[in-house]
């Protein structure tokens, strides 16, 4: 049943990602249909299968995943309440990343390690550009934003933007209020 909850927890939050904060049942018929709903079933489904050691299940889910999806998720990355991939399409979470809640991936991401020191950790909130790349055991704050084909390879303070590359992490403002699907 943990499964279920999950799910229906994930394709609220991407509902509140269509809408704005504002639940109304045309976005939450766009998100049960978005990629990014199914890939989450799917990961929820591989994680079942590993808690209750179903074999064979998880291999079949993640390759259904990359199959279909085009987007690869090592089978010990944690994702977090609402994830939403914008487009699955080349996004890479390598090794044993985790990803917070309501993280927003635009589309050919990777998290991964550098001479395998670590993965990342991305907190809360978190917008990460299409095309970035956050390498190594680094972390990055709650509502901080990634830039497009940013290269991060140091920590990013909540509520600050890292662009460039290598990226450089530009000073938080004041911090921003939660989005409204976060409420």
């Amino acid at each position: 049943m943990r499964v279920f909850r999950e799910v229906a927890r994930d394709t609220l939050a991407i509902a509140r990602w269509f809408s704005g904060g504002q639940l109304k049942p045309q976005e939450l018929r766009t998100a049960i249909f978005h990629d990014s709903s199914h890939v989450l079933i799917l990961s929820r489904i591989r994680q079942a299968a590993e808690r209750s050691h179903v074999p064979f299940v998880s291999g079949v889910a993640r390759r259904l995943q990359t199959a279909l999806f085009g987007i690869e998720i090592a089978g010990k990355v944690k994702l977090g309440e609402g994830v939403f991939f914008m487009h699955t399409v080349g996004i890479v979470l390598g090794g044993d990343s985790q990803v917070g809640d309501r993280v927003m991936f635009l589309g050919g991401n990777t998290l991964g390690a550098v001479d395998h020191r670590g993965y990342p950790r991305i907190g809360n909130d978190v917008v990460i550009g299409a095309g970035a790349r956050i390498l190594g055991p680094v972390t990055i704050g709650d509502g901080a934003s990634i830039g497009a084909n940013a290269v991060v390879l140091c920590d990013v303070p909540a509520g600050a933007t890292a662009v460039g590359v290598p990226a450089v992490v530009r000073a938080a403002g004041p911090q921003r209020a939660s989005p409204p699907w976060a409420e």
